[in-house]
């Protein structure tokens, strides 16, 4: 517009380059590929390293649970093998010969056979026949398995000997336990230096001819065999990547008494110790310890769990675990294919995405001169006209055309601004008294138009959302198609943004059918309400689960109506759900439905009666008026207008009885569908 005081135009503004068109494409073009991209594969491969931590923590719980299992079926198996033989016919006749060598004998013949490192027999009046035989007496019947087999029943637990009583039972025993301690980094302090207790699995018996029990135990320090069996079963051939190992050990307290981790390479570490975070975390709150952990001398994905004995004393652990350092290469190698790819991607589309943007900005800025050049007052300025077809080429060409256009109105214009300034005066009389006409008009019409625009808007907006929700859920659906069976572990992500969008296609259709009911009303049904009502509680279950709501059923209409089943089931929800939304701490809810005459005409009666927050007289006024609604900013106030309209278009009544704290009844009354024969 030229200036008043000197008729030229004022002088463009200098463009800053944050409003400049080639900073603006350049930031499109590599604001994707420089910052979104990094931050989204950052994300992605953040995600990725979480599971993949997930995963190993995952499987080496895992395989804790098959050494568990397997040292449990061990106990079970000393158990019943000590059962057996102390049932047996040949051990009652030899307990009714009473000769203690032939009884020594086969308990020795026994214990070689079934793999029990001591065995022996208790008659519960002090006489004991062990084999091999004790060094020295022993305190054998302190022991909670040998007091519950003594009084009938047969027991199996894990155990602690000290060094005193495996040296009465046997001193080879006490000599296969001892364990020198080996110095271990990350361990708790000690000033020991030697493990002299053994852990067994002690297992006693009653004998099924006379009082007593039979007693035996497997010393399970040193016992290499069943700790390799453990680590053949977690761990076997080509289970783990190239590269790692897997271990398993034994822990007596917080020492190895039994393991196939290696301190060198042909030596195992017995009498190294666990660091003192897993010993407070498992030895010390009872818990399983499932994450990395140093081992000896290096770091492994490690799994433990406490050992109980038969006292309820945490006296040892069970632990497998594999090498972490190859998975943790693999894991890097990957990451940085990742990182190497990306960077190779950049490298050849930045130059490709920045010629195409140079392609773009160059002829933009031409037009945008010759703009200038216009406006500081030189009407025959023109853009140079790019050769190509493209948008940018036709641009320019009308933009040329324009500009001879308005150099041509500029002129038609000036010889019409003399003859416009003449007739302004004769119009501006007679717009003056039109002016004070058309005001007196406008306040009649300003009521009706108000009611009429908001119909309008409300189906305007409704069917301006409807089409990107359309856009939106059919995407969704493409979106899980390609995904396929990996769309499972988004599966609670994918059901959110489906609720959402479903939400939103409730309320369009609430608008809709508030603007425009007439298109909506569908086609006529008969239909049993008892079913309508059975198939509308799982689409509301979801809400009753959020809080404390007892449901009650009574449902004994047998009349079929005329409605729509879906416009039924709408009513039916938006009753519901506003019950629910007026018991926020809980209640009970109450859905009853019964056959119910009305002025002589047949029908049936549908009650929804909640023990609610209930309404004030003032409210129950205005209940069923459009857009009135008591949730502010939660609620359209369109659910029970539209509700009431529906009952009323199939020829029912709908009623509302309430009374504040004390809940509300909506009842639905509806004619009897007529059954043609």
């Amino acid at each position: 517009m030229p200036d008043a005081g000197t008729g030229k135009p004022p002088p463009a503004r200098a463009i800053t380059w944050r409003h400049s068109v080639r900073m603006r494409l350049l930031v499109i073009a590599i604001l994707p590929m420089l910052v979104v991209m990094p931050l989204f594969l950052g994300a992605v491969v953040l995600n990725w390293s979480n599971r993949f931590d997930n995963l190993l923590i995952a499987k080496v719980n895992g395989e804790l649970t098959i050494a568990h299992q397997y040292l449990a079926r061990l106990r079970e198996r000393a158990g019943e093998q000590l059962d057996a033989l102390a049932t047996s016919a040949r051990f009652a006749r030899a307990i009714a010969g009473g000769d203690e060598a032939t009884m020594a004998a086969l308990l020795d013949a026994e214990r070689r056979r079934y793999g029990f490192d001591f065995l022996y027999y208790d008659d519960g009046a002090g006489r004991r026949i062990s084999a091999p035989a004790f060094a020295r007496p022993a305190s054998v019947r302190d022991w909670p398995v040998v007091r519950r087999a003594l009084d009938g029943t047969t027991s199996t637990e894990i155990d602690i000997f000290e060094a005193r009583d495996l040296a009465a039972l046997s001193p080879e025993l006490a000599r296969r336990a001892a364990i020198r301690l080996v110095p271990t980094r990350a361990a708790a302090p000690t000033d020991r230096t030697e493990e002299t207790r053994g852990m067994v699995i002690h297992t006693a018996a009653p004998v099924q001819v006379g009082p007593g029990a039979l007693v035996g135990g497997v010393l399970l320090n040193r016992n290499l065999d069943f700790i390799d069996t453990i680590n053949a079963l977690v761990y076997p051939q080509d289970s783990l990547t190239e590269g790692s190992r897997g271990t398993a050990t034994l822990f007596l307290d917080d020492v190895r008494v039994s393991t196939n981790v290696r301190l060198f390479e042909n030596v195992r570490a017995l009498g190294t110790r666990v660091s003192v975070v897993v010993r407070d975390t498992v030895l010390g709150r009872g818990e399983k310890w499932l994450d990395r952990a140093f081992v000896v001398n290096d770091w492994y994905i490690s799994a433990y769990e406490p050992i109980i004995d038969s006292f309820g004393k945490r006296v040892g652990m069970l632990y497998v675990g594999f090498l972490d350092s190859p998975f943790r290469a693999a894991k890097l190698r990957t990451l940085w294919m990742i990182a190497g790819g990306f960077a190779l991607v950049l490298l050849l589309s930045v130059p490709v995405f920045l010629r195409w943007a140079r392609g773009i900005f160059r002829p933009m800025e031409d037009m945008v001169a010759t703009i200038g050049r216009v406006e500081a007052g030189d009407l025959g300025a023109r853009t140079p006209v790019p050769p190509s077809e493209d948008e940018i080429g036709r641009v320019a060409r009308h933009l040329n055309t324009l500009l001879e256009q308005v150099q041509e109105r500029d002129r038609q214009l000036r010889e019409w601004a003399e003859e416009l300034e003449r007739r302004v005066a004769e119009r501006t009389r007679e717009l003056r008294e039109a002016n004070q006409r058309l005001e007196a008009t406008t306040k009649q019409l300003v009521v009706s138009e108000k009611l009429a625009a908001i119909g309008e808007i409300t189906a305007g907006i409704a069917h301006e959302i409807n089409n990107p929700i359309a856009v939106i859920q059919g995407n969704l659906d493409v979106i899980h198609e390609q995904l396929g069976p990996e769309a499972d572990r988004l599966k609670t992500e994918f059901a959110l943004i489906y609720e959402q969008v479903h939400s939103i296609n409730i309320l369009v259709n609430k608008l809709l059918q508030f603007a425009r009911p007439e298109e909506y009303a569908g086609a006529i049904e008969h239909h049993v309400p008892n079913e309508v009502i059975h198939d509308t509680i799982p689409l509301v279950q979801h809400l009753l689960n959020k809080v404390d709501i007892a449901l009650t059923l009574d449902l004994a209409a047998t009349r079929a109506v005329a409605i729509n089943r879906t416009e039924l089931q709408q009513v039916l929800i938006n009753l519901i759900v506003n019950a629910i939304q007026a018991m926020p701490e809980g209640g009970r809810l109450r859905i009853a439905s019964r056959d119910a005459d009305r002025d002589g005409a047949p029908g049936i009666e549908i009650e929804v009666t909640d023990t609610g927050t209930g309404m004030s007289p003032e409210t129950l006024k205005s209940v069923f008026d459009p857009f009135f609604t008591t949730k502010r900013q939660e609620g359209t106030g369109l659910g029970l207008s539209i509700s009431q309209k529906l009952v009323l278009r199939s020829g029912g009544i709908m009623e509302v009885e309430s009374e504040p704290g004390r809940g509300s009844t909506f009842a639905i009354w509806l004619p009897a569908a007529e059954i043609e024969d």
